[in-house]
């Protein structure tokens, strides 16, 4: 502030010089005067400018009015002449400082709605309530340059900081603030409080240090707040619901599909047990024979149902662990294979393992269910005597593998969606084959593996069916 006055009696001086020297008339003088006068009100302010309206008053009377180098003046016209300058002087840096107040309160305004905008934009990023209250005051502090910002939730109770230097008693003063009343109420430490509010309904307090936030702008602040915790619990509010609808479908697809699916061996079981019952003495050794492979394979196919609906049970309960220990793959391999006996019999199945095949981590059940779960759906949709192949290989950080087949493909229309719930392609609901569930099963066994998979028609017919999961060696002593 010093520098201003001393540049306002700077700029005095130099203009009475200048002017001095080139021996201008006392209007051109009075006129220059005020110019400078004007000039020091925008830049510096009234007070600035009223003071160097009154050295240039001086340097007028004392260098520019009759009688010239004296403070005393001529006649009624140099009175005048020096009262017009003074007045006008006052009025002019009333106006410029008008002007200047003006410019700067809209210039607050225009970062005050940039802020506001950056903060509406960082809020709308949180689709979370939890994840939008804890990182509200941190957003605040940095956007509107604050040292501090607490905020207090009444349902559930919960409070929340930018800074650990706050009063231990700023979370009692912030609950005990009046419910609805959208005031600025000023709490221990030099903070600032106004309430939180969603419509008409008291949802919290927040809290900021300095109190350097306009009424009008911490309000502005506390309806943005309040908006994006309103759309976050609306959100929260549509997922739940969704996910209830989703959940309603799902059970009603499983009722549907396990209905239907498990009737089909239930009816070939209870047929053949019928026939060897009530036409038992009529039946040959051969006979015989056919139904109870009826009631054999029946019940396979009646028990596989029931597995993979436990497995689906398992997975909506999220009750998934992986318990990974040091295994060489051709193990896992070989190993699925021997399990799947009874589909891939008919089959010719090939195990190609990149070598070195030094132990891996891995989660030996978790994989063994996938790898039967592919080897046993490309037994059922290839013809007898047809190849599947079974590979693995290392590659960026993962362990890899491919179960091919030479069977039919999917359908392109089919390869997005063959991973979702229930889902059934064109091939397996012309065929009457499978549930929907096996496929969604694997995936799910996957992501809980840290892993992935998907599926592509192969170039020379069938489908290819590649998954992975983080790869982790051991040394190759660790396992066999």
């Amino acid at each position: 502030m010093l520098l201003a006055w001393l540049g306002a009696t700077a700029a005095a001086v130099l203009a009475t010089a200048v002017q001095s020297w080139l021996g201008v008339g006392p209007t051109t003088a009075g006129m220059v005067f005020l110019a400078l006068v004007v000039w020091m009100a925008t830049q510096s302010g009234l007070a600035v400018s009223l003071y160097c309206a009154v050295v240039c008053a001086v340097s007028f009377d004392f260098f520019f009015l009759q009688p010239v180098h004296t403070f005393t003046l001529a006649g009624p016209q140099e009175w005048v002449a020096i009262f017009t300058f003074l007045a006008s002087s006052v009025v002019a840096g009333r106006v410029a400082e008008r002007a200047r107040r003006q410019t700067r309160q809209a210039e607050q305004r225009r970062e005050d709605v940039e802020r506001l905008n950056l903060l509406g934009q960082e809020m709308m990023l949180y689709e979370d309530t939890a994840g939008l209250m804890s990182e509200l005051p941190r957003i605040l502090q940095r956007v509107f340059s604050l040292d501090a910002v607490a905020l207090y939730v009444r349902d559930p109770e919960q409070f929340f900081t930018s800074s650990n230097d706050l009063p231990m008693s700023l979370q009692a003063s912030m609950s005990a603030m009046g419910h609805g009343q959208a005031t600025i109420e000023m709490l221990p430490g030099e903070i600032a409080a106004l309430p939180l509010m969603v419509g008409m309904r008291n949802v919290g307090v927040l809290g900021w240090r300095p109190p350097a936030l306009s009424r009008e702008v911490a309000s502005a602040v506390s309806a943005q707040a309040g908006i994006a915790l309103a759309r976050v619990l609306a959100m929260e509010a549509s997922a739940r619901a969704e996910a209830q609808r989703e959940g309603e479908r799902l059970r009603t697809a499983l009722i549907d599909s396990l209905t239907h699916e498990l009737r089909t061996p239930l009816t070939s079981i209870r047929a053949a047990a019928t026939t060897l019952v009530e036409g038992g003495d009529g039946l040959d050794d051969a006979a015989r024979l056919d139904m109870a492979v009826i009631v054999a394979e029946e019940s396979a196919r009646l028990d596989a149902l029931i597995g993979e609906a436990v497995e689906m049970a398992e997975i909506d309960a999220n009750v998934v662990q992986v318990n990974a220990v040091p295994l060489r793959t051709r193990a896992l391999l070989e190993n699925a294979v021997d399990k799947s006996y009874a589909a891939l019999k008919k089959h010719q199945v090939v195990v190609t393992v990149e070598e070195p095949d030094t132990p891996a981590m891995f989660d030996p059940q978790l994989l063994s269910r996938v790898l039967r779960h592919l080897l046993e759906n490309a037994a059922r949709y290839t013809p007898p005597g047809s190849r599947i192949v079974l590979r693995s290989r290392r590659a960026g950080g993962r362990l890899e593998f491919e179960v091919e087949d030479n069977g039919p493909g999917i359908d392109q229309a089919d390869l997005p969606l063959i991973f979702e719930k229930f889902y059934r392609g064109k091939h397996s609901s012309a065929k009457g084959k499978g549930t929907g569930m096996g496929l969604a099963i694997v995936r799910a066994i996957l992501t809980a593996h840290g892993g992935g998979i998907e599926a592509v028609n192969a170039p020379g017919g069938g489908t290819k069916f590649c998954f992975w999961v983080p790869l982790e060696e051991k040394p190759d002593n660790a396992s066999n």
